[in-house]
């Protein structure tokens, strides 16, 4: 028979370990936005510095060359940044659910 104390420990752990989660959660979102806004704003800076360099070009065959310098650095840099932000992703998800793992132990041990 589950005594009275027993039930309400357990439920003050599953409040705690909810607070837990929520706030490893808010950080961990928080940092994924930096990670995008950091990469947004990269992005527009190298986008403005193609355009600049494109600008003062004389040639088609220039033109043609900073064009693939600027796509492939642009694709190496998405790539890049999307495994960042996929790793990010990831960690968040371990984390919020970390302090439930012990919970998750307690009732299957019963």
């Amino acid at each position: 028979m589950v005594k009275v104390e027993e039930f309400q420990q357990y439920g003050k752990e599953q409040f705690d370990a909810a607070v837990a989660s929520a706030n490893t959660f808010s950080s961990g979102l928080q940092s994924i936005a930096n990670a995008y806004g950091e990469y947004a704003k990269r992005s527009f800076e190298d986008t403005k510095s193609f355009v600049e360099k494109l600008s003062g070009v004389k040639s088609i065959e220039k033109a043609v060359e900073l064009q693939t310098e600027y796509a492939k650095t642009s694709y190496e840099t998405f790539v890049a940044e999307s495994q960042k932000i996929g790793e990010l992703y990831t960690d968040l998800a371990k984390q919020a659910f970390k302090p439930f793992e012990g919970l998750v132990a307690k009732v299957t041990a019963h």
